[in-house]
């Protein structure tokens, strides 16, 4: 495919406005916004304001019935990932999707079979699988430095940080920072562990200080931004912690949160028979020549993590290739999501 792809992006939110607009105008090059869509016709209207469209659409629809892009950006809430990665791969369109794959695993699996059915490129837009770091890890991966990864601890907590308006929703969102942030730290650690097969886990999920409390018994106001959030639905869980069992004795712990009473965290420790490694800086825990003991921080330079995540996404497009986080890792990773709200609710281990 020869010259600049052409892409229309779906849900011209916070995710749109903050990465991946700024992304777009920096790939100019290599991609062309050609329409924008979303439900909030302000929002449209200022999105392609913003990319010199004469006109927007407040339907995937519509746009697929007057559009012919190269791919989608779906950029909207979990809930409607379905409907809208659907409606592209059955007009023969690629997509991209922003994490989570779906609200549920059988919205996933629902896209999954268009996607498969179709024959389209579909990629599963999981920023942090392309940091210059965890590119660089993987190189190093590869050449076996780690030697068998066999364990690995990941955190995203927060001490507060509850995401505002449809994200506290749980028919919207699906879930609350399992899905939303917690997403993040299990697809990076897997991947990096060299996606083993998932065999089980046993999560717990809590629900004991949400509701934008900042103190047990305390309601109202956001600590971040004083805002009262009376008036938002607040159904999903604060935060969680998973054990996860993989094919051959291998395991993860997960531990995520928006709102908790500690420290701030948001770090990804991968052991190996050789080696190990945490990230910010990437180091490397392992052995010199003399068997003494060694940590050895490694250089990666790379660009912004979103502009590498769609620049890997429209070379896949435009060279026929598979992403790296392709639908089949994105439907393993929703249902390990989605074992998580399973093992929380029968307070035992679950098969994935």
């Amino acid at each position: 495919m020869a010259g600049k792809l052409k892409v229309a992006i779906v849900g011209c939110g916070s995710i749109a406005n903050w990465c991946h607009f700024p992304a777009y105008k920096t790939l100019a090059d290599m991609v062309e916004v050609v329409a924008v869509c979303d439900i909030n016709e302000e929002r449209a209207k200022k999105a392609a304001e913003e990319f010199s469209l004469t006109k927007y659409y407040l339907t995937v629809e519509e746009l697929l019935a007057n559009e012919k892009p190269d791919y989608i950006d779906c950029c909207t809430w979990p809930s409607a990932h379905a409907p809208v990665c659907i409606a592209a791969a059955n007009a023969g369109v690629n997509v991209l999707c922003e994490k989570p794959l779906a609200a549920t695993v059988e919205q996933g699996l629902a896209i999954e079979k268009a996607v498969k059915e179709n024959g389209v490129n579909f990629m599963l837009a999981v920023v942090t699988r392309y940091g210059a770091e965890q590119k660089k890890y993987m190189e190093l991966f590869n050449e076996g430095v780690f030697g068998e990864v066999y364990a690995a601890r990941t955190k995203y907590v927060r001490r507060r940080g509850i995401p505002g308006g449809w994200f506290t929703n749980k028919e919207i969102a699906g879930g609350g920072p399992v899905l939303d942030i917690g997403v993040h730290a299990i697809d990076r650690t897997w991947y990096l562990m060299g996606k083993p097969k998932p065999v089980s886990v046993s999560a717990e999920t809590s629900y004991r200080i949400g509701n934008y409390n900042t103190a047990e018994g305390t309601f109202s106001w956001d600590a971040q931004s004083g805002e009262n959030k009376d008036e938002h639905i607040f159904n999903v869980e604060d935060s969680a912690v998973a054990f996860f069992r993989f094919e051959g004795g291998k395991t993860m712990t997960a531990d995520v949160s928006w709102t908790i009473n500690g420290v701030e965290s948001a770090t990804t420790q991968i052991y190996g028979t050789k080696a190990g490694c945490t990230f910010e800086p990437l180091t490397i825990y392992g052995e010199d020549e003399n068997y003494h003991l060694s940590d050895t921080k490694v250089e990666a330079e790379g660009e912004e993590f979103f502009t590498a995540e769609i620049r890997h996404f429209i070379e896949c497009v435009r060279d026929g290739k598979a992403p790296i986080s392709g639908i089949d890792d994105a439907v393993t990773v929703q249902k390990m999501l989605d074992g998580i709200y399973r093992s929380a609710q029968a307070h035992k281990e679950v098969a994935l």
